[in-house]
This record gives structure tokens, sequence and C-alpha cells, in this order.
């Protein structure tokens, strides 16, 4: 009882403390993409092409950024119209994508499934296509607040990266590809779907909001933790070179990568470690000695830490452009820009999503309750996704081992892609067993739909650049 009449006056002081956040935001954002879309169009018209992938792609980016900060804006206000406006960012960048990933087919020669470049822009297409759908079909407009962040940081990594027509390599050269990657795609897309709504379901669980407190910033400090292995003695930030013209990382040698130091930004990077750390500790403590107090001090700490990540961010931004290259010879040879290190982009880009949602829980948990459906049509709508996206999976990976016979002679080789692609498989089947056999409801099923997701990624980005084998393309 003590603790939920904490709970319940911090969640009051944070209703009172905000009225205005959130037309204040959604002015600043509108104001943001209007800026943004009108250089884009001078640019288009300076060079004298306006329908071009890159242009579209662009385009479409600043939509399904604008479309995610709209659905946080509806989030804090409530208020209808902002979600309309959210939602019709939503469609415009969905017709946005759908341009270019016809631009690109026709471009190619072939549907745009070769490369993790053409693969994201198939998850992006499908994931703001389900997106739509379950809007319209069950009224789950607070989706958007999961769902579009991921779309955007998609799109934010594909513009950085090699996104040249290549022939396909005699492997790809085959029917068997597109039903492989396209049952792929769908699956993941659903795969996203559930992990929102399982994270949805979780807020009308009543789980506590500091709980999500302690996710975010094991979250931030995974992210921060990897950055902190590129700090440079002089206290900046080694990245590896990038050539801007073929958008590709620079190399002396096979694995041997040209690396840049962005100055001062390391000690940023190591400040917000620590932010990130300061309210898990604070989190952890005040659980282990029941101090509720210890709680509100948590979440101070964690909008300062907020603050800083934007900082970072910004930092890094303006500095991205200033590096030095560590071996002299190389002096003067390429310019490095924003698109310096893909991946830490967008895992400062992710991490700032991350800690503006948790803040919108913290700042607007009864808006948000109010909002969305039942715990129970949550639970169900998570179960008909994995029921969805379990026969897909299912589909996919058969599919892909008659492929890999055709190819290969083989119909499985444990490679590491086939290898996390089963484990995938095993868990959202793990899911549904004990949902179906066990009655596994509720926290622990959306538990579980909330790791299988986590496997997802792993499998689509960590296999691909951790683990090589015969994947490599993709």
């Amino acid at each position: 009882m003590a603790r939920a009449m904490a709970q319940s006056r911090i969640e009051s002081r944070a209703e009172q403390l905000h009225p205005g956040t959130g037309r204040w935001l959604l002015v600043l954002v509108g104001v943001g993409v209007a800026f943004l879309l009108f250089t884009a169009f001078l640019a288009a018209v300076k060079s004298g092409v306006l329908f071009t992938e890159e242009n579209l792609l662009y385009a479409a980016l600043i939509f399904f950024a604008g479309a995610a900060v709209l659905y946080i804006g509806f989030g804090v206000t409530g208020a209808e119209r902002d979600g309309r406006f959210a939602t019709a960012a939503t469609a415009i960048a969905f017709l946005l994508t759908t341009l270019a990933a016809g631009h690109r087919w026709y471009t190619a020669g072939h549907p745009p499934f070769s490369s993790i470049y053409e693969m994201l822009l198939s998850f992006v297409w499908t994931l703001a296509a389900l997106t739509l759908l379950v809007e319209w079909r069950y009224h789950v407009r607070m989706i958007g607040t999961i769902t579009l962040p991921l779309a955007t940081l998609s799109v934010l990594l594909m513009q950085l990266m090699p996104a040249s027509v290549r022939p396909l390599v005699p492997a790809l050269q085959s029917t068997w590809l597109h039903i492989h990657v396209s049952l792929a795609m769908l699956a993941y897309a659903a795969c996203a779907l559930s992990f929102g709504l399982a994270m949805m379901f979780l807020i009308q669980d009543r789980v506590r909001t500091e709980t999500f407190l302690a996710a975010t910033s094991g979250l931030l400090a995974t992210i921060y933790a990897g950055l902190a292995t590129r700090f440079d003695p002089s206290g900046g930030l080694r990245v590896v070179a990038w050539d801007p013209a073929n958008r590709q990382e620079i190399f002396f040698a096979e694995k041997t990568p040209l690396l840049v130091v962005i100055p001062s930004v390391g000690w940023l990077m190591f400040l917000v470690l620590a932010s990130a750390l300061v309210p898990l500790g604070l989190y952890a403590w005040a659980i282990w000695n029941r101090e509720e107090k210890v709680l509100a001090w948590a979440n101070r700490g964690f909008f300062v830490s907020t603050l800083l990540q934007a900082a970072a961010l910004g930092i890094f931004v303006l500095r991205s452009g200033e590096g030095a290259y560590t071996s002299p010879q190389t002096e003067g040879l390429f310019a490095t820009n924003l698109a310096a290190s893909p991946f830490l982009l967008t895992g400062l880009v992710s991490g700032l999503f991350a800690s503006l949602l948790y803040l919108l829980l913290l700042w607007r948990r009864p808006n948000l309750e109010r909002m969305l459906p039942g715990a129970e049509t949550l639970d169900r709508l998570t179960y008909k996704t994995i029921g969805i996206a379990f026969p897909l999976l299912t589909l996919m990976i058969a599919a892909g081992a008659y492929w890999a016979n055709r190819t290969w002679g083989s119909y499985w080789s444990w490679d590491p892609k086939e290898t996390w692609a089963l484990i995938t498989w095993m868990v959202y089947a793990g899911y549904l067993h004990m949902r179906i056999t066990r009655g596994w409801r509720g926290r622990r099923a959306a538990y579980f739909a909330i790791l299988g997701f986590a496997i997802v990624l792993f499998t689509f980005f960590g296999v691909t650049y951790l683990l090589p084998g015969l994947h490599a393309y993709a």
C-alpha cells in the first residue's frame, strides 16, 4: 500500500509539473520537420533531380522521425488531433518508402532483398504497414510510440550504408531468395509488433514504473559501455574512417581499419555511462532496502542522464567533421563526416529514444493507461501477432533449407545465421507451447515476447556483423 501511494504521489506531481510539454514539443518538431523538408527540396531542385531513391528515403526518414516524436507527443497530451497528425505522418512515410522500394526494384531489376540495406528497406515498409493496420483494425494508436522509433532507426542506418546496386552473387540468383527474405521480413516485423504490444501490456498490468527505469538504464549502460571501448587516451573517441562517396568504411588492409579520433567526445561518453549507472544503482538500493524516497532520486538522475545523452549526440554531430587520423601518412586523404560511425550514431539515437519513452511513461502514465486497450486485449493481440509470426518463421526456415540444398548441396550447415534463426524459432515455439499447454498468460508471456524480439535483433544485426558466415552478404 505504501509503495502504491508513493508511486501515485510521484505520478501526480509529474502530471502537475509538465502540462505544456507535449504542445511545445509538437511545435518544435513541426518547425524542425518543415525546415528539413525545405532544405531537402532545395538540394533536390539544385541537383535537377527530384525523384531519386536517396531523396525519397531522406524524406521518409524525416516523416518517420517526425511521426515518432508526434506519437510521443500524443502520449503526453492525449489529444486525438495530435494522434491523427502522427498517423498521417506515418502514412506519408509509408508512401515514400513504397516509392523508394519500387524505385529500387526497378533500378536493380529484382526485389530489394539482396543486402542488409535492401532488407532494412523491406523491413521498414512491412513495419509501417503493420503499424497502420493495427491502428485501423484494433484502434491501438499508441503502438506507434514503439514501432516508429524502430522504423526511424532503421532508415537512419540505411542512410549510412552502401546503397549502390550490385550484381547478384550466384547464390542469390534464385526465386527462392524472394520467397525466403520476404517471409523473414514479414516475420521480423510481426515480432517487432508483438514486442510493442507486450510492452504496453506490462504498462496496463501495473508493472512498476521504476522497473522500466531499471531496464532502460541497463540498455543505456550496455550501449555506452560498448562505446567506452573506443575511448582514446587523449580524451577523444576512436571511430573507423568513412568514405562518404562510396558509403563504406575505409581499411588499410583486410580487417585493418583506418581510425579517426573525434576530439573530446570520449570523455563525454564516459560521463553519460556514469549517469546511466547512477539511477540503476539507486533503483537497486531502493528495492533492496525498501526505501521509496530513493526512487524519486533515481528518476531525477535519469532525467539528468537524458539531458547528457542529448548533449552527447549534439556534440558528436558537431564535432564529427573534426576528426584527426591516427596514422600521419593518411592525414587529409578522406574527410570524415556525420556518418563516420553508422552504428555509433544509431546507438546514440536509439538510447535517446528509449529515454524519451521512459520519461513519457514517468510523466504521463495515467494518460497512457487511459488511452491503451485493456491488459486482456493487449495480451490477446500479442498472442495473435506471434501466432502470425511463428508460421512465417517456420516457412522462412523451410524455404531457406530448400534453397541451401539447391545452392550448396546441403539442407543445413549450422551457419551462424541459420543457428540463430533456429534459436529464434525455438523461443517463439516455446511461447506458443507454454501458452497453449500450460495456460501462460500475462507477464510471463509478455517477457517471453520481449526476449524473442531481442533475439530477432541479434539474428538480424549481431550475427551479420559479429558472426560472419555463409550469409555474410546479408
